[in-house]
């Protein structure tokens, strides 16, 4: 081999430079192999829930982000729906995007294009020891009992490596050729429209007349489309979803190139403005909108995150925060087993935790694609509607990384009532240590952590005989009972902030009764791991 490496990541975008990130956070060294020579130039995947927030706060990233987002976007805008942007409002589905859920984390959700996060998330993992190779293509690969053997080559000049990892990690996009090698289908709806995102330069602050807009989707009897305004409201992008002929069919139209004129003259209907209004279309994107998951997320010695994994509409902002999501859910287990502190089971515990909360999520997408945009699609068989808070922060896994005994199979809590249950995520409160104010998710680590109620002094004691377990004890009482711990009990919580174990009450022999269940989530306890 020419190199050896711990993990291969195929793909350095949003979800790919995320997993780097939180790899090296881990400790664990990557590769990062990327066809593109540089990170994104088109503004995609501007909505960040308050979820993955609290992920880049982990890996101290919370500031930074957000004064980049402040330079883009002015942030807490509506999200309405109008027939143009200079005429009637037709329903509002936010007044502001943060009203309400101010107080279930110790971040904000915020708008910030992919051109003005993935910087940021590379030069962190640059930081934290990765080896990134932009304009640098994966050719092939094979698995054997190992790991995998990959074949990169350079675009620029050519030049082929051969590079052995343990594991290889698809992060490269919807039309996966990692997935596509695999074999692995998608399941769900499929694709159901074909559509094209115009960028534009056009001035367009007399109409939004002083509005702080942050989605705009446009309903009219012949084109179906929202848009985002930069914050200097001289620029933006218009997604156009679907196009209608005088007799209200659907159009065929985006299925292929248009002239500019033609892009010109849909962002003119779409803001209300006459035809000799001036619009300079910079840049045209088309893409297909498909709601579908993958049939698995593993393969061997082969992980899929992000669009690889499963594909949604831009309804919801769901999809660049579920592959977030995956990276996270997937790193810290890749670290512990990498070096010896867990079981290669613990990894199996990745796709049944995030494929049945990404298919959820792809189906709530679709729901809100139907009811916000385009009411022609089939109806009879939509989800039931799930609020966004729960699906953002309220993800309930089941699998061998919990230990969750008869909590049934529910994939969502409501994060404004949480119960503290295992599989669920740690909720937020903010709490004082040492004079400073600290949110409960602060005190997740690398390794498991134990939180103990205010008198559980047994549990604590029992902590101090596992080797890197933190422990912390909660001292407001209140805490303690939303938590589900009482005055004596204790949470087990895993390195991605979800819960994995919990009593409320001491039992006979805590030292025992802690390794037990820890040895159940995988953890090896074994002398000198």
């Amino acid at each position: 081999m020419d190199e050896q490496v711990p993990i291969l990541i195929v793909g350095g975008s949003l979800v790919g430079l995320t997993m780097s990130a939180l790899l090296g956070h881990h400790g664990v060294p990557n590769i990062v192999v990327e066809r593109h020579r540089g990170t994104a130039i088109h503004p995609r995947a501007a909505a960040f829930h308050q979820r993955t927030m609290e992920i880049f706060r982990s890996i101290g990233l919370q500031e930074e982000v957000e004064e980049a987002a402040e330079r883009e976007f002015v942030q807490n805008g509506a999200i309405l729906s109008v027939d143009t942007l200079g005429g009637r409002e037709l329903a509002c589905f936010y007044r502001s995007v943060n009203e309400g859920v101010e107080q279930l984390s110790p971040t904000s959700r915020l708008f910030i294009t992919q051109i003005g996060l993935e910087p940021i998330l590379r030069r962190r993992a640059a930081e934290l020891g990765a080896d990134l190779r932009y304009g640098t293509e994966l050719t092939s690969f094979t698995q054997d009992a190992d790991g995998i053997v990959a074949t990169v080559k350079a675009r620029d000049d050519g030049a082929e490596r051969i590079i052995r990892a343990k594991y290889l990690i698809a992060a490269d996009g919807a039309h996966s050729a990692v997935r596509r090698a695999l074999g692995i289908p998608m399941e769900g709806r499929g694709a159901f429209a074909q559509c094209a995102t115009i960028y534009f330069k056009a001035d367009v602050r007399a109409l939004l007349r002083g509005r702080n807009l942050s989605v705009v989707y446009v309903n009219q009897p012949d084109l179906l489309a929202f848009f985002r305004f930069a914050i200097t409201a001289d620029a933006g992008f218009l997604a156009v979803f679907a196009t209608f002929d005088d007799q209200g069919r659907r159009s065929t139209e985006l299925e292929g190139e248009l002239s500019p004129a033609r892009y010109a003259a849909m962002v003119r209907d779409a803001l209300g403005v006459p035809d000799e209004f001036p619009v300079e279309i910079d840049n045209v994107q088309r893409w297909t909108a498909t709601a579908a998951t993958a049939s698995s997320f593993r393969d061997g010695h082969v992980f899929l995150a992000g669009d690889a994994a499963h594909l949604m509409p831009p309804t919801g902002g769901f999809g660049g925060n579920t592959g977030v999501a995956d990276a996270h859910n997937l790193a810290w287990k890749l670290a512990m087993v990498l070096d010896g502190r867990a079981a290669v089971s613990l990894l199996d515990s990745y796709e049944a935790e995030r494929r049945p909360v990404a298919a959820l999520t792809v189906e709530q997408a679709y729901r809100r694609y139907v009811e916000r945009v385009d009411s022609t699609l089939p109806a009879t068989n939509l989800a039931a509607n799930i609020s966004d808070t729960a699906i953002e922060l309220g993800s309930w896994y089941h699998s061998g990384a919990v230990c969750e005994g008869d909590a049934g199979d529910d994939l969502t809590e409501n994060p404004e009532n949480p119960s503290g249950a295992p599989g669920t995520r740690l909720p937020h409160v903010w709490l004082h240590r040492n004079g400073l104010r600290i949110s409960t998710l602060d005190l997740v680590g690398r390794d498991f952590m134990l939180l103990a109620a205010p008198q559980a002094e047994a549990w604590i004691d029992a902590a101090k005989q596992v080797e890197a377990i933190d422990m912390h004890r909660i001292t407001e009482p209140a805490v303690a009972d939303m938590l589900g711990i009482a005055s004596q009990g204790a949470l087990l919580i895993r390195p991605d902030g979800v819960v994995a174990w919990r009593t409320d009450h001491p039992l006979p022999d805590p030292g025992a009764t802690l390794k037990h269940a820890l040895e159940q989530l995988g953890r090896d306890l074994r002398q000198g791991r």
